[in-house]
């Protein structure tokens, strides 16, 4: 029997996770034996129950094309039917083609023609999650072509276009890989002889047809539509019938189309996009991607398409194009800003191979958020994605939430990998992310599957972390990093600790509860110690919320503290904040008092961002409901929420924002700081950071001149350009904005020859800068390589 695409490329990446590392039994840690040595001191934990406050969406815990067994098992809240297989999906036929991924081949499942559309893979899947009470993400075709039938053709025939590096030898021998001998594109196919065009009108009817089928998104049916999968790839992935890369217009005008399809057959489903392949996503259009591909050097700081586009970065481009649809149209056709993110470092996205890559592994989680940490690969810079992904959409289109839709950080069939994973599933709910699913979900005896449990049911009757995340901290989250959540069914506070590395680690604990504590916590453990279950030890003697705790090497503890109070409940949300005596660094804020819960009030926290993820600014005392905010930054916008506490520590909901705007400030200049990162002798990494003393700008543009002869080969955060040694870079506009005393970071990869000597007279729009403070790196022995943006991907 003929072996499926989808069950080729799932055996293929269980051989691809199992590796060529070191022998090591499955699910094995780094090698320490348990017990071989005394814990030692680990960093101070502290959880508040009280503190950062918000919603953790269930949907974050997801994964794509999980089996029955396994998402009952876990509880998957969705399912997604991704993958570069369903960019030409045909529901009509049960068809497709997988493009690169299968020798660009139609290729169909084993479902009944006769009955079809009914009875489909894709009907299959929806019903699956039907039964395990799975939301659906649904991938429809943007790219204007499906699969024109079962098993009839291939994009790149041998007998039509000659022989080609490899071909489909057990199946299809006259199917090849659109690549010649010598390693060229074979060019010039027909997009006829695989697929046939596929419009929104096509999408629209597949929406229709599953309305009619399962119900409308809010009566039970599809709810979520993914917008195609990785467009900005289609030059790569689907080259037979999209060899050029996907444009700015090209992917605004199709998802103006298709979108708007879609919400035409169901005005209550719910869409995502643009799902482009990783961080480059941002930055670039496919268009930019493939052309710079080819040409290097300076073109990856000034591609052609963002040129032709005022100089704007794809994704805030993207967003505004979505915002102005709204404006124009009076509908919302965008729902979440979907992008994928792959860990780029070396091993990482792989099996859990040595001690120093299962390390890599675990700190490389922090790209997902910390400002400070440098990505460790080609990408050489801060990412911080989800703050960056959530700081694009409130500077560009407002309201929209937040997906990943792919991601994997490998070592799934390791306890390495399974403590990487429980990080990211704990990053997702604290810092406020939409919807997740992973790619690809593992066998259900994996360490990866037992992450998910400690997050989905613990206990095995559906025991799980909380779905209200509140304050909790580690003084050094490389070695115990912690997450907390108070679960709104039985208010209990659940609290998740990873201890990454290979030694046992003994820490304090401080819990503060908002009901009281009770005398114990429940404690469920997983780990290499025993890789094959969770444990439940002995309940946690909680002290009054002051306790020291072992954790063992290369595990996951979760404690389970149930509700001082049954009874107890929260004050309401204050009214909305009235702002008066607005100046430049100041505003007087009234609102009307909450009702109080279980418990009096006790005062009352302005915020002017997320109450869960930011500190307040002003606090005040009941009764009183006034504040004055003041160390604001002059001609800046804020939103500006309020949240009532009780006597007992717990906390409203936020108020209704407020939108006020600050006034002017005179203007005193700026100051850029200089920093060379790494230097090999005749190139160069550098970072630059500009701080705007003066009044606030929106757009700005930074000049220098380099002193010798430095090259900018590849810069980052900016537009940058060169001629001789003048340099200039502009915003990247998810950077425009600075408001007085804001900094952002920009940098770049250069060449030289002579010294390398740092540059000066620095301008921020034309108004001259105080540097401060120049270093360079000590040089290496050999060049250290550093590749400019790719698109490496699983």
């Amino acid at each position: 029997m003929r072996t499926t695409h989808k069950a080729a490329a799932l055996a293929a990446f269980a051989v691809l996770l199992a590796g060529a590392g070191p022998a090591q039994a499955a699910g094995a840690g780094p090698g320490r034996a348990v017990g071989a040595a005394a814990a030692t001191a680990g960093p101070a934990i502290t959880v508040d129950a009280t503190a950062g406050r918000h919603a953790i969406a269930p949907e974050i815990y997801g994964m794509n094309f999980a089996d029955e067994d396994l998402a009952a098992d876990l509880r998957l809240p969705v399912r997604r039917w991704g993958g570069n297989a369903t960019t030409r999906y045909n529901y009509k036929l049960d068809a497709y083609n997988a493009g690169s991924d299968w020798y660009f081949e139609d290729l169909h499942y084993g479902n009944d023609p006769a009955a079809l559309p009914a009875g489909s893979e894709a009907d299959r899947f929806v019903e699956q999650n039907g039964r395990t009470g799975s939301g659906t993400v649904m991938t429809v075709p943007m790219i204007g072509w499906t699969a024109a039938g079962r098993d009839d053709g291939c994009g790149f025939s041998v007998a039509e276009y000659g022989a080609q590096q490899d071909t489909d030898a057990q199946w299809r021998p006259d199917c090849g890989n659109g690549k010649k001998a010598d390693g060229t594109a074979v060019t010039g196919n027909d997009p006829a002889e695989t697929s046939t065009a596929a419009g929104p009108d096509f999408v629209k009817g597949w929406v229709q047809y599953l309305d009619s089928t399962y119900g409308t998104a809010d009566g039970g049916g599809v709810r979520y539509y993914d917008l195609d999968n990785e467009p900005d790839l289609w030059h790569s992935t689907h080259r037979d019938v999209h060899p050029a890369g996907a444009g700015y217009d090209e992917l605004r005008d199709s998802t103006y189309a298709t979108a708007a399809a879609v919400k035409d057959a169901d005005p209550a489903a719910q869409t995502l996009g643009p799902v482009g392949w990783g961080f480059n996503s941002l930055i670039y259009s496919g268009l930019d991607q493939e052309v710079c591909s080819e040409q290097g050097g300076s073109c990856w700081s000034n591609p052609p398409d963002r040129a032709a586009h005022g100089g704007v970065q794809f994704a805030p481009w993207y967003l505004q194009q979505m915002k102005a649809y709204e404006q124009s149209h009076g509908r919302r056709i965008l729902d979440y800003f979907d992008e994928h993110i792959y860990p780029q470092q070396s091993g990482v996205f792989g099996s859990a191979d040595d001690a120093a890559t299962q390390a890599l592994r675990l700190r490389s989680t922090r790209q997902l958020w910390d400002p400070s940490y440098v990505d460790e690969s080609w990408i050489n810079q801060p990412i911080q994605f989800i703050p960056r992904m959530r700081s694009l959409v409130d500077q560009n289109y407002p309201g929209t939430e937040l997906a990943i839709t792919e991601y994997n950080w490998g070592a799934l069939d390791h306890v390495d990998g399974a403590l990487a994973e429980a990080d990211v599933l704990g990053i997702f709910g604290r810092e406020g992310l939409g919807l997740a699913t992973l790619w690809s979900p593992p066998k259900a005896t994996d360490p990866g599957a037992y992450a998910f449990r400690m997050y989905r049911n613990y206990d095995g009757n559906g025991g799980s972390f909380g779905d209200t995340a509140v304050g909790a901290a580690s003084a050094d989250q490389d070695q115990l990093s912690v997450y907390a959540a108070e679960r709104s069914t039985d208010h209990a506070t659940t609290v998740v600790v990873i201890n990454k590395t290979t030694g046992d680690l003994t820490a304090p604990v401080s819990v503060t509860g908002g009901t009281g504590l009770p005398a114990t916590a429940q404690v469920y453990r997983y780990g290499q110690a025993d890789p094959t279950a969770i444990q439940h030890p002995a309940d946690q003697p909680l002290n009054g919320g002051s306790f020291t705790a072992t954790f063992p090497a290369y595990s996951i503890t979760e404690y389970v503290i149930p509700a001082g109070s049954s009874q107890a409940t929260a004050p309401s949300a204050p009214g909305t904040p009235a702002a008066s005596a607005t100046g430049s660094d100041r505003v007087t804020l009234t609102w009307a008092a909450a009702t109080p819960g279980s418990a009096p009030l006790a005062g009352y926290r302005v915020y002017a961002g997320d109450p869960g993820t930011t500190a307040p600014l002003a606090t005040v005392t009941a009764p009183a409901t006034t504040a004055t905010v003041t160390g604001l930054a002059p001609a800046t916008t804020y939103a500006f929420r309020v949240v009532a506490t009780d006597t007992t520590g717990r906390s409203s909901p936020p108020s209704e924002p407020v939108q006020v705007t600050t006034g002017q400030a005179p203007a005193t200049g700026c100051t850029v700081a200089y920093q060379v990162g790494s230097d090999w002798g005749s190139g160069f990494t550098a970072n630059l950071t500009i701080t705007n003393r003066a009044a606030p700008v929106n757009g700005w543009n930074l000049q220098f001149a380099f002193a010798g002869d430095q090259k900018v080969t590849q810069g980052w955060s900016g537009t940058w350009s060169q001629s001789g040694a003048a340099v200039t870079v502009k915003d990247a506009g998810w950077n425009a904005s600075l408001p007085t005393g804001a900094s952002t970071t920009i940098g770049f990869n250069g060449a030289y020859t002579g010294a390398n000597t740092a540059p000066a007279g620095f301008t921020l729009n034309g108004t001259h800068c105080t540097s401060a403070g120049a270093a360079a790196a000590p040089a290496v022995a050999a060049a250290v390589g550093h590749a400019p943006p790719q698109t490496v991907r699983r």
